[in-house]
């Protein structure tokens, strides 16, 4: 195991004091489930459980210590080492874990990249790991880390010897960026889109707009501010760019101005071709997953890899080689009849601008002979007062995308539901688990059936379902598909 941490630095870090013989630390984690030997796990206080309930069995899985708060660390010595966290603020142990990621950002020369924005945060952060991955030693965050638990968790786990840091950044409310992107301190920073989610929190987009402008504050002097063009309150993100320390902005999209602009775009059922211009210069490239949304979302992954100064040409020809994140457009082979159906997972999370743009991604999806594209959708959480409309509105983009049949989990979806002619209704259900059967029983040889929903909503519950009937080995595939 390489060493991320001394004793000597952790003590240092944050304050605290290590109990116990010393062990090798070589990652962080705050939850039992996915700790690895060596992590050093934090005791952190979530909303429904205390992370000190579960001390013993991180250090008996192999933590290399735990982070305690003091008044905790004599009774929790015995289990094995912990660190003694200093009382500060309401959680001692998250102050702990900022102050060692605020060392670990401190200590390494890497360039750092923050992105957020309603829509793509992690694809966009998943394609950037998988082209920097390429040009250098690059440390992303995990999954979706991008909270006040996740961000300074991801910076704890860096490597001084990085070279690219990649870190997601989310929100619900205003202000939460602010702190989040001063422990970050960007040299580039990216904003995808501003939509309106989580918008039950907010007055209006343009608040939206504002909050997601608030990661230009934590950048570094004379960084770059990448913006989308084709975005909404683009002017009023630009604003916040120029009123932060960055250098210069950059823009990316579709709009005859951009900066890194979108020439054409084919859409292919697994993949698109793009035609840019990167800051004037030509670059065509393949995008190894599908979707417009991706591919805009590609332009923006090429502005940040020219603002950072890496390999242009390496970074366009990397981009095939992308796959989609699980719960985000991940494809499985499913066996059904005798055949082949393919199942599409945007289960991660849903809000009205995401599943417009999966529709549209399944529209482009070739069906196999009396093949039917089928939406199975959940309801889209903290939609506020607007929520029952904007389920109804979906109901145009289902007939432009020429979708079959619709299966509508929840009380919200049940309003889009019933705005659609009876021809393209599945089946509704109160709950993601009760359309499990109804589904499995309409499914046949030829479809493609793409779920989503807001976490939530639960839909995953459906994917995993059907990967546990149907799912066929990729070995399988090939044969089943092949001419």
């Amino acid at each position: 195991m390489t060493a991320l941490w001394t004793r000597g630095e952790i003590e240092a870090a944050t304050g605290g004091r290590l109990i116990g013989a010393e062990r090798p630390i070589g990652g962080a984690s705050i939850d039992t489930r996915t700790l690895q030997p060596g992590d050093l796990f934090f005791a952190i206080r979530g909303e429904a459980r205390d992370g000190h309930d579960f001390v013993a069995d991180a250090l008996g899985r192999g933590a290399g210590a735990a982070v305690v708060a003091e008044d905790r660390a004599a009774g929790l010595a015995e289990h094995g080492p912990v660190l003694a966290a200093p009382a500060s603020g309401p959680d001692p142990v998250l102050t702990a874990m900022v102050r060692l990621g605020a060392a670990a950002r401190a200590r390494t020369s890497a360039q750092v990249v923050a992105v957020t924005g309603s829509v793509g945060k992690t694809g966009t952060k998943e394609a950037l790991r998988h082209v920097l991955s390429g040009q250098g030693e690059a440390h992303a965050s995990a999954a979706s880390y991008n909270n006040q638990w996740g961000v300074p968790l991801t910076l704890a786990r860096m490597p001084g010897s990085t070279r690219y840091g990649v870190f997601e950044i989310g929100m619900n409310h205003a202000a939460e960026i602010v702190p989040l992107a001063a422990q970050v301190r960007p040299d580039v920073a990216l904003i995808t889109t501003v939509e309106p989610v989580h918008i039950e929190h907010f007055a209006s987009l343009a608040a939206i707009a504002d909050a997601k402008g608030e990661i230009f504050s934590g950048i570094r002097a004379g960084g770059v501010a990448i913006i989308n063009r084709d975005a909404q309150h683009f002017d009023r993100l630009v604003a916040h760019a120029q009123a932060s320390r960055a250098g210069r902005v950059v823009s990316f999209g579709e709009h005859p101005q951009a900066d890194v602009r979108a020439q054409r775009i084919v859409l292919r059922p697994d993949l698109s071709v793009v035609d840019a211009l990167v800051m004037g210069q030509p670059v065509t490239y393949k995008l190894g997953t599908a979707g417009r949304h991706a591919a805009l979302n590609s332009l923006g992954v090429l502005a940040v890899i020219h603002a950072l100064g890496a390999d242009l040409a390496q970074a366009a020809l990397s981009l095939g080689g992308l796959t989609p994140p699980v719960g985000r457009g991940e494809r499985t082979a499913l066996e059904i009849g005798g055949g082949i159906a393919y199942l599409i997972d945007e289960s991660y999370n849903a809000n009205p601008a995401s599943v417009r743009a999966a529709l549209a991604t399944l529209a482009g999806i070739e069906t196999g002979p009396r093949g039917r594209r089928i939406a199975v959708l959940g309801d889209m959480l903290e939609l506020g007062a607007a929520a029952a409309e904007m389920h109804r509105g979906l109901a145009e983009a289902i007939e432009a995308a020429r979708i079959d049949l619709v299966f509508a989990a929840g009380p919200l979806t049940r309003h889009l539901f019933e705005a659609l002619p009876v021809s393209r209704r599945g089946g509704v259900a109160d709950t993601a688990a009760d359309l499990i059967e109804p589904l499995a029983r309409t499914l046949r040889s030829g479809d493609a059936v793409m779920v989503k929903g807001s976490n939530g909503s639960r839909m995953g519950r459906i994917v995993e379902a059907l990967k546990a009937r149907y799912a066929i080995d990729p070995t399988r595939r090939a044969l089943a598909t092949a001419p």
